[in-house]
């Protein structure tokens, strides 16, 4: 792996601090400058999350070696960029429509980013895809399920790029937790297979940045080189790992949003002004309406906020609809179908 690091990082030195060459508890710090005094936050998180490692590890069955956490899945995608693409060399490849973070990493770090685009059913055929990877695509990026099409890609297809791929390819799985297709994490096994999950979807917690990355360890060794010293702040520490100790209620609302999201789909297909509600693996569900802008607006007007995605390629007239709380998605069901063009 370390051959397809950007040149110039594969001598670099990570940051180290005193408590990198100190095992276990001590009984005095003295070494980071810290506030001594007894505030609730005032010594530095670990900067390797290793209690966090080793109890998600636990509950998904993945060694805590194959972890990473970032401030969010995007800065692991930034970093992934950042650590194995050339500048003004290099690329990666993307399928379209997808997630916009891909291009915009790539945008920010000088990359040429090269967009193969999906059909009418948002599929593609594979060999297709692999006609198209050329030897500076460090990274393939696939969404699956994908945003905000909904729909997952075939693991046939994910491992056949998995072989085929002389760099990375990363699977970026935010939404598993919603789908029936399960995760790739146990049945690909390619050491230059990344996989990204989250917990701002099905964990319910957005609003503390974090996301994961499930890689070879090789690979991150190289991302702990490049990362931030404290990248994970220990509030996110301590509120991720008390929600592991309630995972059963994380399922629950699982389940719940599972059966929702069937209620709102039946619902919405009942609705006059909507063409097609696309089929979704995922909290959402990307749906066509016969006039989208005008129908985005009204539904803004009342309060009612959702994601327009007319304007992405082969997503015209099509509003993305997250799956809400039942009262919510009665009020979003009851405002649709009072609506008159």
């Amino acid at each position: 792996m370390k051959s397809l690091v950007r040149k110039h990082l594969q001598s670099l030195s990570p940051y180290r601090s005193a408590r990198d060459e100190f095992e276990g508890e001590a009984d005095v710090y003295l070494d980071a400058n810290e506030n001594p005094h007894e505030f609730e936050f005032n010594r530095y998180p670990d900067p390797y999350q290793r209690e966090l490692k080793k109890k998600l590890g636990s509950i998904k069955g993945i060694e805590p070696s194959r972890l990473f956490f970032g401030n969010g899945s995007d800065e692991i995608i930034d970093l992934l960029v950042r650590t194995f693409c050339e500048p003004g060399q290099d690329a990666i490849l993307t399928i379209v429509p997808g997630f916009s973070m891909y291009d915009v990493s790539a945008q920010v770090n000088q990359i040429q980013n090269d967009e193969f685009q999906l059909n009418e059913q948002f599929e593609f055929e594979v060999e297709d895809l692999l006609t198209t990877l050329k030897a500076n695509h460090k990274i393939v990026f696939l969404c699956s399920p994908n945003n905000p099409t909904g729909n997952s890609i075939p693991m046939e297809s994910i491992q056949k790029i998995c072989d085929a791929a002389k760099g990375l390819v990363v699977v970026d799985e935010a939404y598993v937790d919603f789908s029936e297709a399960g995760s790739c994490i146990h049945k690909i096994q390619n050491k230059n297979l990344v996989v990204l999950q989250t917990f701002s979807k099905s964990y319910g917690s957005a609003g503390i940045r974090l996301g994961v990355g499930i890689m070879d360890p090789e690979i991150i060794a190289i991302l702990n080189v490049v990362k931030l010293p404290y990248n994970v702040s220990e509030i996110t520490q301590q509120h991720a790992l008390a929600l592991l100790d309630k995972y059963s209620k994380v399922q629950e609302s699982i389940e719940l949003i599972k059966q929702e999201r069937e209620r709102l789909r039946l619902a919405l297909e009942q609705i006059s002004v909507v063409d097609t509600v696309h089929p979704s693996d995922a909290n959402f569900f990307l749906v066509k309406f016969v006039k989208a802008r005008l129908v985005y607006e009204y539904l803004m007007s009342h309060g009612v906020v959702v994601r327009d995605r007319s304007k992405v390629v082969l997503c015209q007239c099509c509003l993305r609809i997250t799956v809400g709380l039942p009262a919510e998605n009665d009020r979003l069901i009851a405002l649709l179908k009072e609506y008159t063009p």
